[in-house]
């Protein structure tokens, strides 16, 4: 009997370790390509490769106040780049003030998003050369014309960022800055404000921002196949795991909480409600872990993903020009 009892705990024990092999052999397989569709944009069958985020996106560029704005953002566009850290080109475009009277020392850099382009900017990037700012628009690394492979969902662009506030404070030790971002571009401005490298003459507004790589990949994950919360946060560590491999961080450290609780200049955070790409309970999140004191919040109803100004333009742009003109003193 108790050769027979052993025999039965060793099949249990070799049943039991092929299992486990296949289970953490089919995660690996997984996370791999989660890790090579989320952010190797060399990858063929990454999603940069595929209409899947947000694409009715060329038509909103083409309608109402975009169109006219596309339209400048074609006309007034002038090259810019700079070198990366890690010694990526790195590409931009700047744009004159668009105003008879332009103010001394302003600038605004918007930061597109996942996926993105920097004509997706152009209805931001035109409202803020209206009011006077000359306005500069990178291309986020591994995006449109920047170099690099892999995108950082924020955490490698933040560097970018710094960067390109340098070239504009090197040039003008009086800038007041504005920086502008919107989804993965929200992020990037959020993971910088804390930076204590950041000048102190900054000012952010953001739109449709995450609270981390991590978090916003749980979601969509688990919104496109439908796993439970916790499988999908195994799924997403371990391709955090080839993440941190291959292109140098981890998404979870790829989030905005470090850097905004010791965030101090003036913030407006804004998301619309109804959005199914970024959770619209970031806002929250995002807001009261900002340790500025001079900060202010916009839940907008009925607004999908970066929808916010479309749904509702009047309370959109009078809570945004209300805010630069306050802390810019215009």
């Amino acid at each position: 009997m108790k050769h027979d009892n052993d025999t039965i705990v060793r099949d249990i024990c070799i049943a039991t370790g092929a299992v486990t092999a296949a289970c953490i052999a089919s995660l690996a397989t997984t996370a791999k390509y989660l890790f090579h569709f989320c952010i190797d944009t060399q990858w063929k069958r990454s999603v940069f490769h595929q209409s899947l985020i947000a694409p009715e996106r060329i038509e909103k560029l083409q309608q109402g106040e975009a169109q006219e704005a596309g339209e400048w953002f074609a006309q007034a566009k002038q090259p810019v780049t700079i070198t990366s850290d890690d010694g990526l080109r790195l590409h931009g475009w700047l744009f004159d003030p668009d105003c008879t009277a332009p103010k001394p020392h302003l600038y605004a850099i918007c930061m597109h998003g996942y996926t993105g382009v920097p004509e997706e900017t152009a209805k931001w990037a035109h409202r803020y050369a209206r009011m006077g700012f000359t306005v500069l628009v990178p291309s986020q690394r591994a995006q449109d014309l920047s170099e690099g492979r892999y995108v950082g969902m924020g955490w490698l662009e933040r560097n970018d960022l710094l960067n390109w506030i340098d070239l504009i404070a090197s040039s003008d030790a009086d800038a007041r800055i504005l920086l502008y971002g919107g989804s993965m571009g929200a992020a990037t401005v959020m993971m910088t404000t804390g930076d204590p490298r950041l000048p102190r003459n900054v000012v952010s507004a953001i739109d449709s921002g995450y609270t981390s790589a991590r978090m916003v990949f749980i979601d969509s994950l688990r919104h496109s196949s439908r796993l439970p919360k916790p499988l999908a946060a195994v799924c997403v560590d371990a391709a955090g795991l080839f993440c941190k491999h291959y292109a140098g961080y981890d998404f979870s450290e790829a989030t905005c909480l470090q850097s905004l609780r010791h965030t101090v200049i003036p913030m407006l955070f804004i998301h619309g409600e109804q959005d199914d790409i970024v959770s619209s309970r970031f806002l929250k999140i995002n807001y009261e872990a900002c340790s500025s004191i001079d900060r202010e919040k916009l839940m907008v109803p009925d607004a999908r993903h970066m929808e916010a100004s479309v749904v509702d333009p009047e309370l959109y742009w009078n809570t945004v020009n209300a805010f630069i003109k306050r802390a810019f003193e215009l």
